[in-house]
This record gives structure tokens, sequence and C-alpha cells, in this order.
């Protein structure tokens, strides 16, 4: 029997049609108007709170957006619930997924296949097999109309199905129709031999021209991509290039990558890191790693700073942390890992 979750109640299968004319009525008042500034604004500190592995933090902004009837915040609402238990489904991640899943979100339906609802919940749709054919039922037509994003969708989907040739050529087709995360997985995967080709240079520079179409689409993780396959091409300059644009669109990573080489270039360097291009700069490197502290929590940055402090007298740590209140925290997009909307 379907069980759906409305409030803190559960409603049987026949209960639901009580229910369906009122929440069919909210739900296509609140898609058909988008939501209110103020949900809005929830929903972004939700995302932004998430993104940088705040999961528990984002609730509650998440779900403000999710009961407005805003999809993609009930899927988030599942992803964070189930960060919280080490990726493991809860019946409270699996509540969310269901509500996304009922908006044909095709990462919700692969979460309940993933967590088992049919056998363990006895959560199945009531028009397909499995929530992995409902998903490939939801977004073939829609891939073979030339949606992109549902050609990503069934890279991920024929995955789950063990058909990773078909997945893999969904994803080329999504790549060639211009989905820049498509373009940046597909990158990857040559780099790492996928596809057949004549040298590791020719393989390279496949991998390249596709992570530079990501990123220059605005792609922020392309950006990374494209900034290490350069590196490994001896292009430094503009690896560094790329590396600085990715930090100030607000990529974690990248951005403590730049605050060190300020910092301290000589011990990254020691570390394998990349080729720094900027003068030894303690003060603006201290300033970017306080502001990324202050801003996201990253116990990288506070570990980083307690290694280096020496570095920097009392007054030059003052200075530095009027610098970033100035000039870095809360400048800028919001920082964030960029993570993968179906990842672990």
């Amino acid at each position: 029997m379907l069980i759906y979750y409305l409030g803190d109640n559960f409603v049987s299968k026949s209960g639901k049609a009580k229910l369906l004319l009122a929440s069919t009525l909210f739900l296509l008042s609140s898609l058909a108007w988008g939501l209110d500034d103020e949900t809005q604004a929830a929903k972004e500190e939700g995302m932004r709170l998430y993104n940088i592995s705040h999961s528990t933090a984002a609730l509650p902004y998440l779900e403000k957006a999710a009961n407005a009837g805003d999809v993609e915040s009930m899927y988030y609402m599942g992803e964070a619930e189930r960060r919280q238990r080490m990726m493991n489904m809860t019946r409270a991640a699996l509540e969310w997924y269901l509500k996304a899943a009922e908006h044909d979100d095709p990462y919700a339906m692969l979460r309940l296949w993933g967590g088992g609802a049919c056998v363990a919940g006895d959560e199945c749709p009531e028009d397909a097999e499995g929530w992995r054919e409902k998903a490939l039922d939801e977004q073939l037509p829609l891939a073979e109309e030339g949606d992109a994003e549902a050609m990503l969708a069934l890279y991920y989907i024929y995955g789950a199905l063990d058909d990773s040739d078909e997945g893999n050529e969904w994803l080329e087709k999504a790549a060639e129709a211009g989905n820049p995360e498509a373009q940046d997985r597909l990158a990857k995967m040559i780099r790492d031999g996928y596809g057949f080709y004549w040298s590791d240079e020719s393989r390279l520079e496949a991998a390249e021209k596709l992570a530079r179409q990501a990123a220059e689409q605005g792609h922020v993780p392309a950006m990374r991509t494209l900034s290490s396959m350069l590196e490994e091409q001896g292009e430094e300059e503009e690896s560094w290039e790329w590396e600085v644009k990715a930090s100030d669109a607000g990529l974690l990573d990248a951005r403590f990558g730049v605050a060190w080489c300020y910092l301290n270039p000589d011990s990254l360097q020691e570390f394998g890191g990349e080729q720094c291009r900027v003068k030894k700069d303690p003060v603006k490197g201290w300033a970017i790693l306080y502001a990324m502290r202050e801003e996201a929590g990253d116990h990288y940055p506070k570990n980083l700073m307690e290694r280096n402090r020496d570095l920097l007298t009392y007054d030059q740590r003052q200075e530095a942390e009027a610098l970033a209140e100035d000039e870095w925290l809360n400048h800028g997009p919001p920082l964030s890992n960029f993570p993968p909307k179906y990842g672990f």
C-alpha cells in the first residue's frame, strides 16, 4: 500500500483522494507564481548552507521552500536528511524524496531506488516496475526531444540499470547539446581513460576542450578541472588564471589554494601544490583564510592559519582581518563546494 506524507500525518492511498484537490491547487498556485521573496531567500540560504556541508543548519530554510511547493527544495531536504545519517536512508529523507518524485524529479526516484524504498518500505510507483524504471519512463521522451538535462539524467539512470554503455552514450549527447555538467564529467572520464585516442596528448586535448566549453559557460567545477588539465600540459599561466576564476566564483578548494599561495607559497609547493603565480603577501593570504573561516566555518583555513601564525605579527593579523571585512567576507558569490546534485 502506498503511504503519503502530509505534515505530521501519514495518509493511505484511499485517504489521499480527499486531499487531492486542496493540495493540487496549493501546489499549482506555488509553482505557477514562483516563490515569494521571503521564501526564495530562505531557499537560497538553505542551499548556501547545504553547499558548504552544513546540512543540519540548512534544513529549516529548505523546508520553508519545500512546503511552498519548490520541488528542488524537496529533493535537497531528502539529501540534507540523508547526509545527517552518513548517507544512509532515513524515514524523513524517504518522505521528502517521495514528494519530489511525485513531481517527476528523476534524482529523487534514483534515491528511492538506491534506498530500497520498494523493498524495505513498500513505497513503489503505481505505474512502473520500480523507481529506476519510473525515472527512465519520465526522462527518455524528454531526452529524445532534445532536453539536455534529461540526457544527463539518463546517464545516471542507465548506470542504475547496469547499462553503463547506454548511459555513456547519453552523457556524450548531453555534452554535445551543451550541458556543462555533462561536459565536465565527460572531460574527466576521457582524461582518466574513457574512449580511444591515438596518444596521451590527443586524449588530454580532447578532455581540455570539453572542460573549457563547460568552464566558459560559468560551470565552476569545470574551471578547476580545466586549471588542472592546463597545468598537466605545462600551461601554468592560464592554469593559474582559471584557478583564480574558480576562486572568484566561490569554489572553496580554489579559494583555499589562492590564499595559500599568498600566505606561504613555498610550503604549498612542498606539498605538491600548484605553481603560484602571485607575489607572496601573508597579510592578503591571512585575510582570505580569515574570511573563509568566518563565512564557511571551514576547518582547513583554521589549520593553515595555525601552522603559519608566526609569519605575521599581531598588528599584521589585525590588518588582515580588517582587509577581510572590507574585501573578502561575504563579498561576491557565496562560498561553495559545488556538490553534484546526484553524488554519493
